[in-house]
């Protein structure tokens, strides 16, 4: 078996002024008087995108030239943490900010890297992303969407599902099929960055349990890319893939989107002590303590140019069971009935995030998936 270890976090002096100056910032808002910020980064804000653009808050590793700041991840990881603590809405620029940047810096060609990275910076630019599909869940090596060699560009067709905020993206990163596959299953898959204007694109709304539309289904059919929309080389896309999965899969988002739930909960129970809400609160912080430890640990793993993948998917593996844990220990601990039209805070956030959390395991891959990664990791089989 492989030995398994998480490095200390590195520490931060500029990330720490950061963090200060963060706070000061979001004194001027208020988010918390929403159960819908309760859960999952606190909702699709344009204008506060770009609010937090404007102060240098996106792309903050991004190199100067490409409009960002320059800092390191650990540095970003601090402002991101702050945002999510303050519920702040930061859904519209998360994916473009977290992993989309980031691929075209370490892949992408110079003119996607002039044209695209200011954008996001600037908090004006938002990105989904087309991995996973119908009937091959987060198989990403059954990819069946396949990108077919034409005249000055490729012609696509296939389709995406469980597509975060396609509708309101303006660009996707797309991973399909150039060659046919072969035994080996991760070969022939390359990466496009899609304009979602493109004619022959359809997005397919798939409203959630909670009622929200956020996941689509999205249809390519015949849809024309020029030859400058690949993404690195072709028929690399799988080793791209794995290295964008790392930025998903280990940041704060990944145990921190219901931590809304757990501060109405200590709010009712400075009001209603009680030995076993106390217990619970306890279990759940001890949780939170460890997972931040560790993601902050593949932070500075990923910032020194290590290769995270393995670490990564065991953080959102566990992460998914304490978001999904966190709406059930609370509900037993209080006795309290999930109400998402009650007037009380606490009941309002518990029913939001008890029909939110299932999608956990949606977002950033299954916990199958990730666990299989883990076990192949491990040396399991």
């Amino acid at each position: 078996m492989s030995n398994l270890s998480f490095p200390r976090p590195r520490q931060s002096e500029v990330g720490e002024r950061l963090r200060a100056e963060v706070r000061e910032f979001l004194d001027d808002f208020d988010f918390r008087g929403d159960p819908h910020t309760a859960s999952v980064f606190g909702g699709f804000d344009p204008e506060f995108s770009e609010a937090l653009g404007a102060r240098g808050w996106i792309g903050m590793g991004f190199p100067q030239r490409y409009g960002g700041g320059g800092y390191g991840l650990v540095e970003r990881y601090v402002v991101l943490e702050e945002l999510l603590a303050a519920r702040a809405p930061i859904t519209a620029h998360s994916v473009a900010d977290r992993q989309s940047g980031q691929l075209l810096l370490r892949f992408g060609n110079e003119r996607q890297r002039e044209e695209i990275l200011p954008r996001i910076a600037a908090g004006k630019s938002y990105f989904c992303i087309g991995m996973s599909e119908p009937d091959s869940g987060s198989d990403l090596a059954s990819v069946r969407t396949r990108a077919t060699k034409v005249d000055g560009g490729w012609l696509v067709s296939g389709a995406k599902i469980w597509t975060t905020n396609a509708h309101r993206s303006h660009y996707m990163i797309l991973l399909c099929r150039t060659s046919p596959a072969t035994q080996e299953r991760h070969a022939g898959l390359s990466q496009f960055l899609v304009d979602m204007k493109t004619p022959g694109i359809v997005c397919k709304p798939i409203v959630n349990i909670a009622g929200v539309h956020d996941f689509n289904e999205v249809h390519l059919q015949n849809a024309f890319l020029p030859d400058e929309a690949l993404i690195g080389v072709e028929g690399e896309g799988w080793k791209q893939v794995t290295s964008e999965l790392a930025f998903e899969r280990s940041g704060p988002e990944r145990f921190l989107s219901h931590l809304g739930l757990l501060e109405e909960f200590v709010h009712v129970l400075k009001r209603q002590p009680s030995a076993e809400g106390a217990k619970a609160l306890g279990r759940l912080v001890a949780h939170l303590a460890t997972l931040r430890r560790m993601s902050r640990s593949v932070a500075t793993m990923i910032s020194d140019g290590q290769d995270a993948a393995l670490h990564a998917a065991l953080v959102k593996d566990l992460g998914t069971c304490f978001e999904q844990e966190i709406p059930e220990i609370l509900r037993l601990a209080l006795q309290t009935e999930p109400d998402p039209n009650a007037s009380d805070a606490y009941r309002a956030a518990l029913a939001h995030v008890v029909l939110n959390a299932p999608s956990s395991t949606i977002r950033g891959g299954t916990k199958e998936v990730l666990r299989s990664i883990v076990a192949k990791g491990l040396g399991l089989r």
